[in-house]
């Protein structure tokens, strides 16, 4: 039944009257199996790459995006919901619907590596980051990520491995973002194409979850937890379906989930410095 639903965004009502069940029991059938899919392949389909695994991710971007030392794709997404209880505006967002925000990190295999759902959907990419467990990650050095490299046909100052995102997530040295648009030379013109083909990876990965797990072309009509972990379950069994099913190329044109809002965020000094040698 659970599958059912992921699947297609039934009802409750629908699913009453396919099973023959009441609708506060397939409520809670959906409930628990969504947490027990997480905690079961959450470790199998999901869990942080090692360092070996993170050199290797590397290479794939670099062979199928031609962008060297990128290690994730980032972005975040609307995933429209029924307005939770004495919410306020907090899950209402600049799109003029409810939603939570899924912020996900994925590789050039359409493969999630992380995600963080939950956020209210009136916060912008850069404060959803900020507040992610991945971020604290990243600044405390805990991903193990590979030690700086040197750049394809470059023998001067190696340089991080990195994850791309586009303007709304603050540059790093771990994170780049493009180039502002105005008064480009060839070269940043060249890196802004370079990066953007890189990026675009997890918008195709949102394009292949909502399409093979269609509930979430429809509001989420249950209570926030339940929905949390249905998204959860969904991501799971999108990495678990992709590493035995491939995917079709189609299917990642297009998807229903919004885009977050974009928010100018400063970046560092140093992050600048490492984007200017890439």
């Amino acid at each position: 039944m659970l599958f059912r639903y992921l699947a297609t965004g039934q009802s409750l009502a629908s699913l009453h009257y396919a099973f023959l069940i009441g609708k506060s029991t397939a409520s809670l059938i959906i409930r628990e199996t969504c947490v027990a899919l997480w905690d079961v392949l959450n470790s199998a389909v999901m869990s942080q790459p090692t360092t070996a695994e993170w050199r290797d991710i590397a290479e794939v971007f670099a062979q199928t995006c031609h962008f060297p030392n990128c290690v994730g794709a980032i972005d975040g997404k609307h995933v429209r919901v029924l307005k939770p209880i004495r919410s306020g505006s907090r899950f209402y967002n600049y799109k003029k619907f409810f939603s939570v925000v899924l912020l996900a990190v994925s590789d050039a295999n359409y493969c999630f590596r992380y995600i963080d759902v939950g956020a209210y959907g009136s916060s912008s990419d850069s404060s959803v980051f900020g507040h992610s467990h991945f971020c604290r990650l990243l600044a405390s050095n805990a991903l193990e990520l590979p030690a700086p490299q040197n750049l394809p046909g470059t023998t001067f100052l190696a340089m991080p491995y990195v994850f791309v995102g586009d303007e709304a997530f603050a540059l790093g040295v771990n994170l780049m973002w493009p180039f502002s648009s105005r008064g480009l030379s060839v070269e940043r013109r060249v890196f802004n194409y370079q990066l953007t083909r890189a990026r675009r990876v997890v918008e195709c990965t949102f394009g292949i979850l909502a399409n093979k797990w269609r509930f979430l072309h429809t509001p989420i009509l249950f209570k926030l937890d339940t929905t949390i972990n249905a998204v959860k379950a969904a991501c799971v069994l999108h990495n678990f379906v992709r590493q035995r099913d491939g995917y079709n190329f189609e299917d990642t044109l297009s998807h229903a989930l919004g885009r977050t809002q974009l928010t100018g965020v400063r970046g560092t000094a140093h992050g600048a410095h490492v984007r200017e040698h890439f």
